[in-house]
């Protein structure tokens, strides 16, 4: 029947709701409806969990052996690398909206494609904030490195666009949202390396493309501009920025641009492959398609989260909570062992590892591991409370107590 219908083609096939209505014509004219559908067919898909993945002893074997592992990461494992991420207190976005200089409705607008034609100074008045000159990979990136290296990554999907996946050394890489390895006229549509971008980014200038010709210079322009009525509804002047039309703009995903055909050939292939996910840095949140790529994986796929927060839409397997670079680090030192051992950098060596090294803690004896940086909130909160519930001699033991009381049972 339609159950089964939709268990087959949205369940086990991953197949997108909106592209089956599409392909059979279906147009929904009551958008309830259209609500409806989209949460009957989201709650068949929903993952359950593979309980008899608990531990970091579990994640080690998970690592060792699986030979086909999809890493999707994002801006986290690049902030101990300098670069801010985008939507937490003190990221991009709170920087650009805690700014005076420029009043905008909403701080994505600084990578909205028509707010970039008409006013880019926005942009590359923050870009030197993200660019990777001067920055290296973190510990992060060296672990899916190592991944390669050790022949295990089927590919790592970024949504990062500061290209460290290639300053590590990563090959097996699909940058989702592009990067600032290259840019491309808006004007005459030529390409150059991205290199050309650098000088005017570290100086907050609009780069010009070398080849159309030079614009006339003339003062910027002025218009009216009717503030909020609540604010008493007067007019007021404002500047329009009058940039030239021939600017470079680096080759990174716009809001109102589409991802390259790439990202849905290759996500087609490695579905079929995969045998391991981990999804490190990100909170899947807002930009899709890459946030949809969960669906794509069969859910007989192991899953570990990688992450300062929870993700409550991913179904993880094994969630490790804290700073990326603290959980990779301490995986390859006291779980996986030799041959997985990262390289000192001088990220580490800013911020050297206290001897000993902190031991994560187990919440309960659930599949959450809180690490340094951990920020569990009510999702860790209410998982001891009910842990406690079903179980009240855990309470609120550490896991490095409940450990040492094993070792001397034993």
């Amino acid at each position: 029947g339609v159950e089964w219908w939709i268990k087959e083609y949205v369940g086990r096939r991953a197949i997108l709701p909106r592209k089956l209505l599409l392909a059979f014509g279906l147009i929904f004219h009551s958008f309830t409806a259209c609500l409806a559908f989209y949460a009957y067919t989201s709650s068949v898909r929903r993952r359950e969990r593979l309980t008899q993945y608990n531990t970091l002893a579990d994640v080690a074997n998970l690592l060792q052996k699986s030979q086909r592992i999809m890493v999707l990461s994002g801006a986290g494992i690049s902030v101990s690398s300098g670069i801010p991420d985008f939507r937490s207190k003190n990221g991009l976005y709170q920087m650009l909206k805690s700014s005076f200089e420029f009043d905008l409705d909403d701080p994505q607008q600084m990578f909205d494609l028509e707010f970039f034609r008409e006013n880019p100074r926005v942009f590359y008045s923050f870009a030197k904030e993200i660019y990777p000159s001067n920055h290296e990979p973190s510990l992060s990136h060296h672990f899916i490195k190592r991944l390669e290296t050790q022949q295990k990554l089927l590919r790592n999907y970024t949504q990062n666009i500061d290209d460290l996946e290639s300053s590590a050394g990563i090959q097996t890489v699909l940058q989702c949202h592009g990067s600032f390895s290259k840019a491309t006229c808006l004007q005459c549509g030529t390409q150059f390396p991205g290199k050309i971008l650098e000088h005017d980014v570290l100086l907050q200038r609009v780069p010009i493309c070398p080849t159309c010709p030079p614009p006339a210079s003339k003062p910027p322009k002025k218009i009216k501009k009717l503030a909020n009525p609540w604010d008493g509804g007067d007019e007021s002047e404002s500047d329009v920025d009058d940039s030239p039309k021939a600017i470079l703009k680096p080759n990174i995903t716009f809001f109102g641009e589409k991802l390259t055909d790439r990202f849905d050939k290759l996500l087609r292939l490695d579905r079929e492959t995969v045998d391991l996910l981990i999804v490190m840095g990100t909170s899947l949140k807002v930009v899709t398609p890459v946030s949809e790529i969960l669906s794509h994986i069969p859910h007989s796929v192991p899953q570990i989260l990688i992450n300062k927060t929870p993700i409550k839409h991913m179904n993880a397997d094994v969630v490790l909570l804290g700073n990326a670079d603290s959980i990779v680090r301490y995986l390859c030192a006291e779980a996986l062992g030799p041959g997985w051992e990262l390289p000192s950098t001088s990220l580490s060596a800013q911020r050297p590892v206290r001897k000993p090294q902190s031991v994560p803690r187990r919440v309960g004896d659930s599949h959450v591991w809180l690490f340094e940086g951990a920020e569990g909130g009510d999702f860790v909160a209410n998982l001891e409370q009910a842990q406690t519930a079903s179980n009240p001699s855990i309470g609120n033991e550490s896991y490095e107590i409940r450990q040492s009381k094993r070792a001397r049972a034993s």
